[in-house]
């Protein structure tokens, strides 16, 4: 039987892609569970793949790519063998296939819906990020409790208007999203979050700076950005103690680990 494996597969204009993939190139099996720390890298590899796709660049190393991405190259290569991928000996991994492959178990061969509750600053920041479109992820809704806010528009979600919190139920239907950012305050995070619930949707992303409380067969996601500054501050501090300089009269001494 011939090793080489011929696979036809979708690109993302709807067209096909036509790629021979030898030597152990890919590996055709049935799909296994991948872990929650792979999932959590998988986005940086194809952000790293696109950006080496945009160059035209055909193939890269695994220590090329895992460079790239701020891993080892061992834990690059095992998180890639979850997708059934293992590169080609002397020739790495093909990157276009590989950024179809990797999107394809992120979800990103379609278009996601999303609403966003909450258009204070933050809200209205996501909102105007262009990475989101560009990701496959498009605004559909907009929502805010501010009645001075009620009617406005954000620039890069052309024909959304933030509506009323109220009619958060009517935009789920109306909008079908698929997954729900709340961008409230903390105190009516877990009320919109309820409601989102409510209404059907199982993917939240949240950056209100409070624990949602959800059913099991919900998926949050949580963003707070204070908390991630508070771990550098303590990373920093760390660093300042454990390395300081001592002047006196005559000497400058560095003091390392608190010891001379």
């Amino acid at each position: 039987m011939n090793s080489d494996v011929l696979l036809r597969l979708p690109t993302w204009d709807g067209g096909a892609y036509t790629q021979v993939f030898g030597g152990g190139g890919f590996a055709v099996g049935t799909r296994r569970g991948i872990p929650e720390a792979t999932v959590a890298r998988l986005p940086i590899y194809h952000r790293v793949l696109a950006g080496l796709n945009e160059l035209g660049v055909a193939t890269v190393s695994s220590e090329e790519l895992a460079t790239s991405s701020g891993v080892s190259s061992a834990k690059l290569r095992k998180d890639l063998s979850h997708l059934g991928s293992y590169g080609t000996r002397g020739v790495g991994y093909d990157v276009e296939f590989l950024v179809y492959q990797i999107a394809r178990e992120l979800g990103l061969t379609q278009d996601w819906p999303v609403i966003i509750v909450g258009v204070g600053n933050l809200g209205r920041a996501l909102a105007n990020y262009g990475g989101f479109a560009s990701r496959g992820f498009r605004i559909v809704g907009l929502l805010d409790a501010d009645p001075a806010l009620i009617g406005s528009d954000v620039a890069l979600a052309p024909g959304i208007r933030v509506r009323h919190l109220d009619e958060l139920e009517r935009v789920v239907e109306e909008a079908e999203p698929a997954i729900a950012v709340i961008a409230t305050p903390a105190p009516a995070a877990q009320d919109v979050c309820d409601r989102v619930v409510a209404a059907g949707m199982t993917s939240i992303l949240n950056f209100a700076p409070v624990v949602l409380n959800v059913g099991d067969r919900v998926e949050v996601r949580k963003v707070d950005l204070a908390t991630e500054l508070q771990i550098l501050a303590f990373h920093e501090q760390r660093r300042s103690r454990d390395t300081e300089v001592v002047v006196t009269d005559s000497k400058v001494s560095l003091t390392v680990g608190g010891a001379l």
